[in-house]
């Protein structure tokens, strides 16, 4: 196993090496945006400027693969006056409560905002307190045809570099408005976002459960500093889960330990290995994120991230079990799986990266020099019955039973007494299991 160890941190060094540059060329394209943007903001003041972008940098840098970036435009218009009004049969597409936004009547200071272009008027019956609803379609509408006017101008006076932008293909998403945005030799994909920031209840942060792993304070810090309000439809508006959540990996940067580096090697290892160098459809960014997170919940001893491979089957043992029952929670909606819907053959995805977990040395091997035999694989036999266990029953969807996992990998290495009884307990019921149903 000591053998294998410098393999890790000289894939790991290479992925670091191009940092630096990365964050050079995001930011050479979000100087082209921002540009823009200003502009935008002198032709429409309701439309803020957003210069907070260092968490979009740090999360940039972490990544190998290419992906849509989000640019928040904040909306200039004091959220807490607002009606915010959660229909109770309103959901969409099995993610978080959507809202209407309503301006009320004798609301001081929201003149801007109930002009045609932006506002749709309630009948008198339809409420006795509201004069009607800021429309996300309208506004993304209005949003998209000041960008273009802004893109011109700034195009004519030579704010911008030539052929940096091009709003020919400025495209309406569901929730924002996608725009290609060269840095020089790499083009970056920001889906610009109209969002309303405010105070706002996030239960899903408020459970003590999320709060092992994660520094002290910093989940409250994260709900204090309010949630975005983002386009959920043509109607509605919903909670911005995006938000949080790069808000809590960046909590994570606090912490010693390789958690952030695990998720920068298998991020690189999907692009490369999984999805054939980004030409095969595969696991995203988020998808990846989404289970750093998770395990950062099920393994928040320092000790599990002390090591670099052991921290990277933290992540591997909570995917693979994932991939295997076919589900992947959303970290603040449990209930919504991310795997639903995204047209991606989990089979063979689970084959890839249980190949990876039996013997990653392939994979990680980027010069010459690392050439070898590859030790036999470390993938003991039933693991593939283990990992079916959180379908049937979710009591299993804990650190005891990934420690099984890990142990099957050959990398626990934790010697906490409880901990371990606690591994063998659940190790024993599953192999019971197991013999009842031959």
């Amino acid at each position: 196993m000591a053998t294998q160890v410098p393999l890790w941190h000289h894939y790991l060094r290479a992925i670091r090496s191009r940092e630096a540059a990365r964050v050079q060329e995001y930011q050479r394209a979000e100087d082209v945006l921002l540009t823009v943007l200003e502009h935008m903001h002198t032709l429409d003041p309701r439309f803020l400027v957003d210069y907070s972008r260092d968490l979009e940098a740090f999360q940039f840098a972490l990544r190998s693969s290419d992906g849509p970036l989000d640019m928040e435009v904040p909306l200039s218009v004091e959220a807490a006056a607002l009606l915010i009004e959660e229909p109770g049969d309103v959901q969409v597409a099995d993610g978080p409560v959507s809202c209407r936004l309503g301006v009320p009547k004798g609301g001081a200071g929201l003149e801007p905002w109930v002009t045609d272009d932006v506002f749709t008027a309630s009948s008198e019956e339809d409420s006795a307190e509201c004069l009607g609803h800021i429309v996300p379609s309208k506004v993304l509408q209005v949003l998209k045809a000041r960008l273009v006017a802004a893109f011109v101008h700034c195009r004519h006076h030579g704010l911008i570099p030539p052929g940096s932008l091009n709003v020919d293909r400025l495209r309406e998403e569901e929730l924002g408005l996608s725009l290609l945005v060269s840095s020089g030799w790499r083009t970056i994909r920001f889906i610009v976002v109209p969002v309303v920031r405010r105070r706002h209840r996030v239960p899903a942060l408020e459970g003590a459960q999320l709060t092992p792993g994660f520094p002290e304070g910093s989940l409250k810090r994260i709900v204090d500093q309010g949630v975005a309000l983002v386009p959920a439809s043509a109607q509605l508006w919903r909670v911005s889960t995006d938000y949080l959540l790069t808000r809590l990996l960046n909590a994570l940067r606090s912490l010693q330990g390789h958690r952030l580096d695990s998720l920068s090697i298998l991020d690189r290892v999907n692009h490369e290995s999984w999805r054939d160098g980004g030409q095969s459809p595969g696991l995203s960014f988020g998808h990846l994120k989404m289970v750093l997170l998770w395990a950062t919940v099920l393994f928040p001893a320092p000790e599990d991230w002390a090591e670099l491979q052991g921290a990277v089957y933290r992540l591997l043992v909570v995917l693979l079990c994932c991939l295997a029952t076919s589900n992947l929670p959303h970290f603040l909606h449990p209930e919504r799986n991310l795997l639903r819907g995204a047209g991606l053959d989990l089979r063979a995805l689970y084959q890839r990266v249980e190949l990876f977990a039996s013997q990653p040395e392939a994979a990680l091997r980027i010069h010459v020099t690392h050439l070898g035999r590859s030790p036999p694989p470390r993938l003991s036999n039933g693991v593939r019955a283990l990992l079916q266990l959180p379908a049937s029953d979710p009591a299993y969807w804990a650190t005891a039973y990934f420690d099984v996992l890990l142990d099957k990998f050959q990398v626990f290495h934790i010697q906490d007494k409880d901990r371990i009884s606690a591994m063998q307990s659940i190790f024993r019921k599953a192999k019971t299991l197991g013999d009842e149903e031959r």
